[in-house]
């Protein structure tokens, strides 16, 4: 059985064979292993792309990760927090447009403590019939991941970046530790929470060989959901002189993710749309299925710089829900706005 045999059968090739297939640049070959993803998202999700209502909360960020524009030591990146009524009145917001999956999003901010982001969790969920929220905080401690849950949180999206620990070293100052992410990843996933991991394609100093172990990773790990976009640089960091990833790599990635987990729940993600005209669509052409408008206020969206010249208006926004529903019509996809639980089981 070759590796695209494999693939077709969502078995694991070898990682060699992985290497060769993402060097391979053979457009047939890539057409119809974007074909064969789309095939498996249909049999499994219909033809439906679920819209997630994004809320950047806040900011501020302890972290100094070498590659975010929120890293603590941009003194230039503009700080803000969204109160505990800014932030229910955009769920409401969304919720009457029909969204019914809220991301809070932010930084690793300390100013928003367990029983704050509980309240806020336990909040929306009330005035929100039959919501699911995404929790996206970093790291926490498990109690705090615990009591997120218990609270009514239903998903908890944790991006590892890398799954190689040397690579994380490269990319994060010393404080921070791959265990801890990955450990964090395996006490979500305990506590029941529907699992987001994810990475960046195109980091400095990622090899292929990498690309093949984060495809190994993923069906180890078996994540709900899994955050695949391509790096793009910040002017303010210190990689901000390294080239973004490749969108056809990123697309590459997508796919195989696909044929390789099949009921994943898979964005296309705001990056692949900033990196390229059509990103997006192209995209859910190669085996995506979730989009995140933004429902933040218009007045913080830029402040969320985390790479530079991140879409934020027009279909990447709230407001531009029925724009985003046409682009989704042209490629022979529907906007869902409903929960659209990830099929994974825990």
């Amino acid at each position: 059985m070759d590796a695209i045999e494999k693939l077709l059968n969502s078995v694991l090739p070898e990682k060699k064979e992985l290497i060769a297939l993402l060097e391979c640049d053979d457009g047939e070959v890539w057409e119809k292993l974007f074909g064969a993803a789309r095939a498996v998202c249909e049999k499994h999700y219909g033809n439906k792309v679920f819209a997630r209502g994004l809320i950047e909360f806040t900011s501020y960020c302890k972290n100094d990760c070498f590659y975010c524009g929120l890293r603590r030591s941009n003194s230039k990146a503009q700080r803000y927090r969204l109160s505990f009524g800014e932030i229910l009145e955009r769920c409401e917001s969304g919720y009457a447009l029909g969204f019914r999956t809220f991301v809070l999003q932010g930084g690793e901010d300390g100013y928003f403590d367990d029983e704050s982001i509980c309240r806020i969790v336990r909040e929306i969920k009330r005035r929100c019939w039959g919501c699911a929220v995404t929790l996206s905080l970093g790291e926490r401690p498990t109690d705090s991941f615990k009591a997120f849950f218990d609270a009514g949180a239903d998903r908890y999206l944790l991006r590892h970046e890398t799954v190689s620990a040397r690579h994380y070293a490269l990319l994060h100052p010393p404080e921070m530790s791959y265990a801890a992410r990955i450990d964090c990843l395996y006490a979500l996933k305990a506590i029941g929470f529907q699992t987001g991991c994810g990475f960046m394609v195109g980091t400095p100093f990622q090899t292929t060989e990498m690309l093949a172990d984060e495809l190994a990773f993923l069906t180890q790990f078996k994540p709900h959901m899994a955050g695949i976009g391509p790096f793009l640089p910040h002017r303010d960091t210190p990689f901000k002189d390294f080239g973004g990833g490749s969108v056809q790599t990123t697309l590459k990635m997508l796919a195989l993710s696909r044929l390789l987990c099949p009921e994943i729940l898979l964005p296309a993600t705001t990056a692949l749309g900033t990196a390229a005209a059509g990103g997006r669509e192209r995209g859910i052409l190669a085996g995506a299925n979730v989009v995140m408008p933004n429902l933040s206020p218009a007045s913080c969206r830029e402040k969320y710089s985390i790479y530079d010249n991140k879409l934020n208006m027009g279909a990447e926004s709230s407001e531009g829900l029925a724009e985003l529903a046409a682009r989704m019509k042209k490629i022979g996809r529907v906007l869902a706005t409903c929960r659209g639980d990830s099929l994974v089981k825990n």
